[in-house]
């Protein structure tokens, strides 16, 4: 990004910066807004100042000073993800990437460093690669994964119920993606403490992190040479034996990603959810009333604290425009999730309920859209169901400003979330339902709702007539209804 009116980097003395504590400390060369250090410790707060400044796409400053736009605006940003013929994410056409400016060792380069995985893919290659990926999880089954959730949120439950306190962050939150991302791999003998607390490092770039990936990319790895031995029916399996015959590595590398993103983004998800649940009574009236559901307390939740906050980046491919500002050919862009997310534009009050609107951007959008997305819905949907159906009088253990928070430029998220309850007695988490759970639930269903296991049978759509309705027919109109739940229609 070389916008005229700014000082080139490389300009910059440290003897003219302001003092710590000053409010011109997040201040960089040639006046640019920086989005780490000192001053940028509240990123939403920087991004408004950013756009009441520049407008709904704005110029500042990553790590090491290096120039970046920052989408703010939500009509913007979907240009952006939608217009694969202007903007790549492919970061080996990132000018400071190309002239050296960005290190090795720079801070973000865990998500700058270029990998042969869809996300940075264009043309046939992504075609090929996200085919194999939309391929196998095609292959997941609901119905099992939304019991394999129940399942494991009261296995987690057990183990906090009879003291009658927790955090639901690192005792619920943080593990429960994790318990089901292993199920779904078809690596359930994996799970324990040391991956939770790598998939957790990883990503923020800690002195750490490299160890962390690669205990990670060891699991993986050897998870993939067993099924290319021996296949079972699984998401790693049907990754291997998919027509676009991906390697090894890309194998692996593709259930890297996808655990990371999948387990960060829902871990963030859940513990977003909780937190409004225990924190903000109206929300927890409606839900207990029934005037609102809990995925539709998930949809509101990633219009106002979404998993990610922001992506990076996306890559010029020639020369445009976008929101007033100039782009110029090799130009890096922050696609901005949160503050597209609040922008007046489309939603003057933020205060105002969204539900049925999916148009959040918390799932990105265009080619490289999230493809599991539904799975971290479930997992949220259903999570959050068993544990508050558990726990009904769980209460926040401390003052909602004693709360803290850990942010990057990628997130922002809880760092404990203590509840307190009447200690409760185990539960059988072997125990199966007596009847087929439904992969989905009905349009009516609530917090109050019994557990899956005790649902009522899903009730029938009869046609406008007294006689009774053919089974065929039966079956059709409930997919109907199904896919409009879903959908969220």
């Amino acid at each position: 990004m070389t916008p005229e009116p700014h000082s080139p980097a490389g300009t910059y003395d440290p003897t003219t910066a302001p003092p710590p504590g000053c409010p011109a400390h997040g201040i960089g060369p040639g006046g640019l807004r920086r989005l780490y250090g000192p001053g940028a410790e509240d990123l939403g707060a920087v991004y408004e100042e950013l756009r009441a400044t520049h407008g709904t796409v704005a110029p500042a400053m990553l790590h090491d000073d290096v120039p970046i736009w920052v989408v703010l605006g939500h009509s913007e940003n979907m240009h952006m993800v939608r217009a694969p013929s202007h903007f790549s994410r492919d970061t080996r056409l990132w000018g400071p990437m190309q002239d050296g400016t960005v290190k090795p060792d720079h801070p973000m380069m865990p998500h700058l460093a270029w990998q042969p995985l869809c996300s940075h893919a264009e043309g046939d290659e992504h075609l090929r690669l996200r085919g194999a990926v939309n391929g196998a999880i095609s292959t997941i089954n609901h119905r099992g994964i939304r019991r394999h959730i129940n399942r494991a949120t009261q296995h987690l439950v057990n183990k906090f119920c009879e003291k009658g306190s927790a955090d639901l962050v690192s005792q619920f939150a943080e593990r429960l993606p994790m318990m089901v991302m292993c199920e779904i791999f078809g690596m359930p003998d994996e799970y324990n403490d040391r991956l939770v607390h790598a998939a957790r490092d990883l990503p923020k770039g800690t002195e750490t992190a490299i160890e962390s990936n690669a205990y990670i990319m060891d699991v993986l790895t050897r998870l993939t040479v067993r099924r290319r031995a021996a296949p079972e029916d699984d998401f790693t399996s049907h990754l291997i034996n998919h027509p676009a015959k991906l390697t090894d590595e890309e194998v692996s590398q593709h259930l890297r990603l996808i655990l990371i993103v999948a387990y960060e983004s829902t871990a963030n998800l859940l513990a977003n959810v909780l937190r409004v649940v225990l924190t903000d009574p109206r929300f927890r009236a409606q839900l207990n009333g029934g005037q609102m559901t809990v995925p539709q307390a998930v949809e509101q939740s990633m219009w106002d604290e979404p998993p990610f906050s922001a992506v990076l980046g996306y890559f010029a491919k020639q020369d445009t425009e976008l929101g007033g500002q100039h782009i110029r050919k090799g130009d890096g862009l922050l696609m901005g999730i949160a503050p597209g997310n609040v922008d007046p534009r489309v939603r003057p009050d933020t205060k105002a309920n969204m539900q049925g609107n999916r148009s959040h951007l918390a799932f990105s959008g265009g080619p490289h859209e999230c493809p599991g997305q539904d799975i971290g819905r479930a997992i949220a949907d259903v999570g959050v169901d068993a544990l508050l159906t558990r726990l009904p009088d769980a209460e926040l253990a401390c003052d909602e400003d004693d709360l803290q928070w850990q942010e990057t430029i990628s997130n922002r998220h809880l760092v404990d979330l203590p509840v307190k309850f009447a200690p409760k007695p185990q539960q059988d988490v072997m125990e199966r339902p007596s009847h087929p759970v439904p992969s989905q639930r009905p349009s009516n269903w609530q917090v109050s709702t019994p557990l899956p296991q005790a649902a009522p049978p899903e009730p029938v759509v009869s046609a406008p007539t007294p006689e009774p309705v053919p089974e065929p027919v039966v079956r059709l109109g409930a997919w109907q209804r199904l896919l409009r739940w879903w959908r969220g229609d």
